[in-house]
C-alpha cells in the first residue's frame, strides 16, 4: 500500500514528464518550415496529431494539479462525488483520479 507521500511523489514525477513532453510538442509545432505543398500537407496532419497530444497532456496536467491540491487539503484518496475512499488498486493505476470505481462509471 502506497503512502500519501508516495502518491504525491508519483504525481509530481508524472507532472514533470508531462511538462517535458508538452515543451517538446511546442518545439515540434514551431519547427515546421517546409515550402513544398506536399510536405506542408503532411506537416499539417502531423501538427493536428501533436495538437491532440498537447490537449490530452494539458487535461492530464489539470487532473494532476487537482490531485496534488487534494493531497494538501486532506481529501486525496476520497471520491469527490460520493465521499467514499478510493481503492488503493485504483489509485495505483490512476493516481490522479478524483472518483471511486462506482462514480467513475
Amino acid at each position: 500500500m502506497a503512502t500519501l507521500r508516495d502518491r504525491k511523489r508519483q504525481l509530481l514525477k508524472r507532472l514533470a514528464e508531462l511538462d517535458h513532453r508538452l515543451h517538446d510538442i511546442d518545439a515540434e509545432l514551431d519547427a515546421h518550415q517546409s515550402k513544398d505543398w506536399g510536405e506542408l500537407a503532411v506537416e499539417r496532419e502531423e501538427d493536428e496529431v501533436l495538437e491532440g497530444m498537447g490537449a490530452s497532456g494539458l487535461a492530464e496536467v489539470k487532473q494532476i494539479r487537482a490531485a496534488l491540491a487534494r493531497t494538501e487539503d486532506g481529501s486525496y484518496g476520497f471520491c469527490v462525488r460520493c465521499g467514499e475512499e478510493i481503492a488503493d488498486e485504483r489509485l495505483d493505476v490512476l493516481p490522479a483520479t478524483p472518483f471511486c470505481r462506482i462514480c467513475a462509471r
